[in-house]
């Protein structure tokens, strides 16, 4: 991987983490796009450069991160975060051999797009317009909505944003708890992909995440540079989506993953 790459990857990511678009599938699809060889480095680059985009939810929001005396937020997380680390550590080696399949996610963008399409009219009256009206017992089913993206095409954020309007919160109010739990989640993913996770294990080269950022100065630049550039571009983007999403709801989103989808399906079957 180069550079240019590294950096397109990472503009992706940054544009693509917050929105209900699946942040995965796009990165995948740029780098199939590019003829970048599914090397191990590549999987974990895709999983690591999410710290830049954590911090710029901690940049964002840092009135909120940082209002300690408002403990009840920080319980909310951490029960929130339960289910996906809970889960995500069980089903972690099917969930990256689905990584390689593009058609599959292809599909399931589509599908995601279609579910987008309705969810305004199924959730017409909250009640809760900012997360201190969310229960810690609603903040964990949040929590399970969010692992529905699991599967790679589905997008944490759509999936949590789903679930907290299910939970009668405001698009805005839920726009915003999904990027608060975004931080805890993608935290322990990142330090779990560089730090724990024993990468290309039925390779003749098994290796943590660190030694493959550790074993080039390339690396350790691509690494640097993406995290900064997922960041920059991911601060910009959330509020963003906030505006969007208040003025025209999920509708757009939706008629994107569709048409993307099938494009993508129609690339990846005929053309791949």
């Amino acid at each position: 991987m180069d550079l240019i790459k590294a950096i397109i990857i990472a503009i992706i990511e940054g544009l693509t983490e917050y929105l209900p678009i699946s942040s995965t599938a796009h990165m995948g699809f740029a780098a199939s796009l590019m003829g970048m060889e599914d090397t191990e480095f590549l999987k974990m680059f895709q999983v690591s450069i999410q710290f830049g985009a954590i911090l710029s939810v901690v940049v964002a929001y840092w009135k909120k991160f940082f209002d300690f005396s408002n403990i009840k937020f920080y319980y909310k997380l951490a029960f929130a975060v339960i289910p996906a680390l809970a889960l995500g550590y069980l089903f972690d080696d099917k969930i990256e051999a689905v990584l390689g399949n593009q058609i599959a996610i292809s599909s399931v963008l589509v599908l995601g797009g279609v579910v987008l399409l309705f969810a305004d009219e199924w959730f017409k009256n909250p009640k809760i317009d900012d997360e201190k009206g969310v229960s810690i017992k609603n903040a964990v089913i949040i929590g399970f909505w969010q692992c529905l993206a699991m599967m790679p095409g589905t997008s944490r954020s759509a999936a949590s944003i789903i679930g907290g309007m299910s939970r009668g919160l405001t698009r805005k109010a839920a726009a915003e708890f999904s990027f608060f739990l975004a931080v805890p989640t993608m935290l322990a993913v990142t330090v779990y992909s560089v730090f724990v996770k024993t990468w290309g294990k039925e390779t003749p080269n098994p290796q943590k995440g660190y030694e493959m950022i550790m074993a080039s100065q390339d690396h350790i630049m691509i690494f640097i540079v993406g995290n900064i550039v997922a960041f920059i571009v991911a601060l910009i983007a959330i509020k963003a989506f906030i505006g969007v999403l208040n003025k025209y709801g999920f509708k757009p989103w939706g008629w994107y993953r569709i048409f993307v989808g099938i494009a993508l399906l129609i690339y990846f079957y005929f053309f791949k």
